[in-house]
């Protein structure tokens, strides 16, 4: 060993944290402090009956070292069942729940402590676990795989904090009291239990070349698929391992999808025929065998990672929103009663897009239920927040002060649940944008755009932050992209392509936007006045002058302008001088 370097070994760590600790002090100081002393007895207890060491407590957080990966996972399981089982007496918004990461590397010795990569990869994998759940390693996967009554959920190669390689990651699914349900296991029943979302499988696809050197492109496809699917955290897939299982054998779909337990089946084949390439993909309901969509991409064959990812990409964003469709039409056949969370929070989504008042307060009732149904669904808090946040908007609320106060609430809880939630994060990138907090939104926004570039809402979202950030050219370039993304988007998405387009002088473009919208209200005929005034059609713009001021009698420019977002005052200026030269009252 070299002079003066500190020793070093491999180790088991396991690192745990408690969720939402800070809120719960704030709540009850007192009782939480108590409760965490009683949890972290327990824990201790643990690792020392798995012959692992208590390295040091930090607050509310514990890091503990074994010489056994699978006795540092066995001791994780047992934590979290004997935690869940004393939680079950206590109220769901004062449950003391940790999360878990484990890891298998190289540590620095120094005294008593360990530090380095090894301690480091274990408390980011923490951060990427569910309250009451585990995250592993690779390289704890790699051991434990086949040898432990456990699920694997694989989430892919993760991007976290101050490590600069990837971490590939795991979610720990186990079975048993106060247990996760273990996902992405070869067992209907096992696959089935505890969840309500849509669930889905990607058959490896098919290498239809006759040319072996195209069999990692075909793989390539489907992993890719798998991991981007894995995004939408309202999605339940089986994961890498599981569905590769069936890779070159022949398959019968409807048995595939039983033996996984899945709604859903994803299949296709890659063909290449000179300097082209063929790809095809298809989606099944596995219980009756019906294709629900297919499409054919063609493409050149000039950069083939280019086209793995365009295609994934378009394949995902298509996927996404055929299982929404296939899952709304398949919750429209129950009784209303029997709805689950998921079902409640995707037909709240619907009515939330319509846009009325009417439609929304439906929308909050329904997502009210998923919450009711599950306190701990991040996704309902978030999309509730999101409703509400309609409210706040169009003044549909008593009390703006309050409704504001109660979406900050209901984002806090969310973030909480589910700091991975790319949806949470883009509530909150609209919400820090609507206060004027642009350095807060941009956070938020970029966060979103890492754990989903795929879904249409977060890639919308950028192109229209981009807009009120002062940069709408590059906007514009986003907001067409999620409606490729998303060829049946919601109506809106005209509207922030066409204030888009006014804001970088394209009037001509921006009214031709505008007027895709089939049922314009007084902020879009305004923007219209506003194009055409700038375009000098004098009696265009009187029309769409009179159509905003029929809408809203007591309209002004200047109660318009607060409605607003531009971070850039010239943009705003502009804006004002566009709407007062269609002669609307400032």
């Amino acid at each position: 060993m070299a002079e003066g370097r500190l020793p070093r070994k491999l180790a088991a760590v396991v690192y745990a944290d408690v969720a939402g600790y800070s809120r719960l002090t704030e709540q009850n100081e007192e009782e939480t402090h108590k409760t965490l002393g009683s949890f972290l007895d327990r824990v201790s207890t643990c690792i020392g009956d798995h012959a692992g060491r208590v390295v040091h407590y930090a607050g509310d957080a514990v890091l503990a070292e074994f010489a056994s990966v699978m006795q540092a996972l066995d001791c994780a399981v047992r934590v979290q069942r004997e935690l869940a089982r004393q939680n079950q007496s206590v109220p769901p918004e004062r449950q003391l729940q940790f999360r878990i990461g484990v890891n298998l590397g190289e540590v620095i010795v120094d005294r008593n402590d360990i530090y380095g990569d090894g301690v480091n990869v274990a408390a980011r994998l923490e951060t990427l676990a569910e309250p009451g759940g585990i995250c592993v390693s690779g390289s704890v996967h790699d051991q434990v795989a086949g040898k432990v009554d456990l699920g694997f959920e694989d989430m892919g190669e993760q991007s976290v904090k101050n490590i600069s390689r990837p971490v590939r990651a795991y979610r720990v699914r186990f079975d048993g009291e106060g247990a996760a349900p273990a996902r992405g296991t070869a067992g209907a029943a096992v696959a089935r239990e505890g969840h309500d979302k849509p669930s889905i499988a990607v058959l490896p696809f098919n290498n239809m070349s006759g040319d072996a050197e195209q069999e990692f492109f075909a793989d390539g496809i489907t992993e890719d698929i798998i991991t981007e699917l894995s995004r939408f955290r309202e999605l339940f897939v089986i994961s890498r391992n599981s569905s590769f299982k069936f890779k070159g054998k022949a398959v019968e779909v409807q048995k595939f999808a039983r033996d996984l337990g899945v709604q859903y089946v994803v299949e296709g084949s890659v063909r290449k025929a000179g300097n082209r390439v063929r790809i095809t993909a298809q989606l099944i309901a596995a219980e009756t065998d019906h294709h629900l969509w297919a499409e054919r991409y063609d493409r050149e064959l000039q950069d083939i990672f280019a086209i793995q990812d365009e295609v994934s990409s378009a394949i995902v964003a298509t996927l996404r929103g055929r299982l929404e469709a296939a899952t709304r039409e398949r919750a429209a056949r129950k009784p209303t009663d029997n709805m689950a969370a998921y079902e409640c929070v995707l037909a709240g989504k619907l009515l939330h897009h319509r846009s009325t008042r009417e439609d929304n307060t439906r929308a909050l009732q329904l997502l009210e239920r998923a919450i009711a149904l599950d306190p701990k669904y991040a996704h309902a808090h978030a999309w509730r927040a999101c409703t509400l946040g309609q409210t706040w908007v169009h003044g549909w609320c008593e009390d703006r002060s309050a409704t504001e106060s109660l979406i900050v609430e209901e984002l806090q809880i969310a973030l909480e649940l589910d700091d991975n939630d790319s949806d949470v994060h883009r509530i909150l990138a609209a919400i820090h944008l609507l206060r004027g907090e642009f350095d807060k939104a941009t956070y938020h926004q970029r966060r979103a755009l890492e754990l989903n570039p795929n879904d249409d809402l977060v890639v919308v979202q950028q192109g229209e932050f981009l807009t009120w950030m002062g940069n709408p050219e590059e906007g514009i370039g986003w907001i067409k992209n999620a409606m490729r993304l998303n060829p049946h988007h919601p109506p809106r998405f005209w509207n922030h392509l066409g204030r888009a387009l006014f804001v970088a002088r394209r009037y001509a473009e921006a009214a031709e936007a505008f007027n895709h919208i089939s049922a314009p209200d007084q902020s879009h005929h305004a923007f219209l006045a506003a194009c055409h005034a700038q375009l000098g059609d004098e009696a265009a713009a009187k029309e769409h002058r009179r159509a905003v001021l029929a809408r809203e009698p007591g309209f002004t420019v200047a109660k318009y302008l607060e409605t607003m977002h531009y971070r850039n005052d010239e943009d705003l200026r502009h804006h004002r001088e566009a709407l007062v030269k269609a002669d609307l009252p400032a």
